[in-house]
């Protein structure tokens, strides 16, 4: 069989009118995919380049490829079942900065590019006291995205407009504050700090759409259907929002919205995040922090699982709304479709997958809940705080534990660490992670009772397993 490329499916050439940092599924199944969608109307005319983000990214998987792959689309939609597949043509090129900077560079000189996105983790927008060496690309992603900044100004050209999808809190705000960090830390001078400021438009996002990825167990089936092989495929459900804090000019300089898609220019997105993160993303990491211990592999798996199904609900009621300040009955709702579309048929959503940076997830997406549920009650939820524990335990580098972390090195380090020095003790152990104030921006230790718990979840977890661990949770009788 063929493989994808422009000889089996041909294309017409589009000027780039974005830099997309990061070539993963999500971006290439939500922003690509709907860049294509403007430009099949004829609303937007312009394709993207794809900057690999890490050292040890795959955009030559994509040039392989001529930058084509296969969006799948599958699943329910307003009650209608869905199934469709479309080739993107939406990717003009990749540029690898580790490989050939000065090509990244010069994307700077480019005036047709407008935008750019980002989906570098929750991990990725973070300050890094990283040394300018010219001609070498910056390891962090602030890094490389100030240096082509410097690199425009330098030319004299017009700033971007830039939306990063990464899922922590003012997105926006917090990729211009490490640029302007960066920038002092490089001294790159008053002008350009300015020209950062007053040319440059960092919009906050929020994004909605589940992608579990390569659908390796009917890759196979999909490509004879085809008639070409893609090993680039990359499936998606129905279900999308985006939603961008800024004005509505925003709408026709990115006519999504035109397009038929649901997306949605506001001043506030605060409601629209704080539902989707702790109704859907935070019960992926509970889900993806216990389950994985249990031997359980994907969403769907979960929710097909009696003890974990119990798990997802008892989160989601009994520990996330109630500690939420929206409409109860609008959450619950939207808790209801969330669960449909984690039960989705046609979709295999790889626990690992969701487990990758988990202590980020962790941060951004349980601890606000966990914080807030105890100053509310005054304890601690139980579910969500067994979570911390199962992270702990999986981090911890124990030979006895089945499942590996997938994480930034200093990360692990830290936790290997600190496990190590507690020569097995899980109070120890605890103790010294949660009062990391580099893992988790505040020192947990602090929280009268916390340690005990995430230590006694952390034993019973070793000891007994995930499922008799929850069972005890559940009859409270966790010691």
């Amino acid at each position: 069989m063929k493989r994808l490329s422009g000889l089996v499916h041909p294309r017409t050439a589009l000027p780039t009118r974005a830099i997309q940092f990061g070539e993963g599924n999500f971006l290439r199944a939500f922003v690509d995919w709907q860049l294509q969608q403007m430009n099949s109307q004829g609303l937007f005319n312009g394709g993207v380049t794809i900057v690999q983000p890490r050292a040890g990214g795959h955009v030559a998987r994509l040039e392989e490829q001529d930058n084509l792959y296969t969006v799948l689309v599958e699943g329910k939609h307003n009650g209608a079942q869905v199934q469709t597949h479309e080739v993107i043509t939406a990717v003009n090129g990749t540029v690898n900065p580790y490989a050939d900077y000065q090509a990244y560079l010069d994307l700077a000189d480019d005036d047709d590019i407008e935008f750019i996105f980002s989906n570098t983790t929750e991990a990725g927008i973070v300050y890094t006291d990283e040394p300018r060496v010219v001609g070498v690309a910056p390891v962090s992603f602030p890094g490389k995205l100030t240096a082509l900044l410097y690199r425009r100004f330098e030319l004299g050209k017009k700033g971007f407009t830039l939306i990063p999808c990464e899922l922590i809190v003012h997105n926006g705000d917090k990729l211009k504050e490490t640029v302007l960090a960066t920038a002092a830390n490089w001294e790159l001078g008053d002008a350009f700090v300015q020209w950062v400021d007053t040319s440059n438009t960092f919009y906050s996002s929020l994004v909605d759409r589940i992608v579990p990825g390569y659908p390796k167990d009917r890759a196979e089936e999909l490509c004879t259907e085809f008639g070409f092989e893609d090993r680039l495929l990359v499936q998606a459900e129905p279900y999308l929002l985006w939603v961008i804090e800024g004005p509505q000019s925003l709408t026709e300089t990115l006519p999504l919205a035109k397009a038929g898609l649901n997306v949605i220019v506001t001043d506030d997105l605060t409601p629209y995040r704080e539902r989707k993160v702790f109704l859907l993303n935070a019960p992926h990491t509970v889900m993806a922090s216990l389950a994985r211990l249990a031997g359980v592999e994907t969403v769907r798996d979960v929710m097909l699982d009696a003890d974990f199904r119990a798990l997802v609900d008892a989160v989601m009621a009994e520990e996330i709304i109630p500690v939420l300040d929206l409409p109860h009955d609008e959450l619950a709702a939207y808790a209801e479709s969330v669960k449909e579309r984690f039960e989705n048929p046609f979709m295999r959503h790889e626990l690992a997958a969701i487990a990758l940076n988990s202590v980020a997830k962790f941060t951004s997406r349980l601890l606000p809940v966990l914080l807030n549920f105890h100053a509310l009650n005054k304890t601690f939820p139980p579910r969500i705080t067994l979570a911390l524990s199962a992270l702990l335990l999986t981090y911890s580098g124990d030979s006895a534990v089945t499942v590996t972390p997938v994480d930034n090195a200093e990360t692990i380090a830290t936790f290997h660490g600190a496990y190590a020095a507690a020569a097995g003790d899980p109070a120890v152990y605890a103790a010294r992670i949660l009062a990391d104030r580099t893992l988790w921006g505040t020192d947990l230790t602090t929280l009268d009772g916390l340690v005990d718990q995430v230590a006694a979840g952390l034993t019973s977890l070793r000891d007994r397993g995930a499922r008799a661990t929850l069972a005890a949770v559940d009859r409270e009788v966790l010691a």
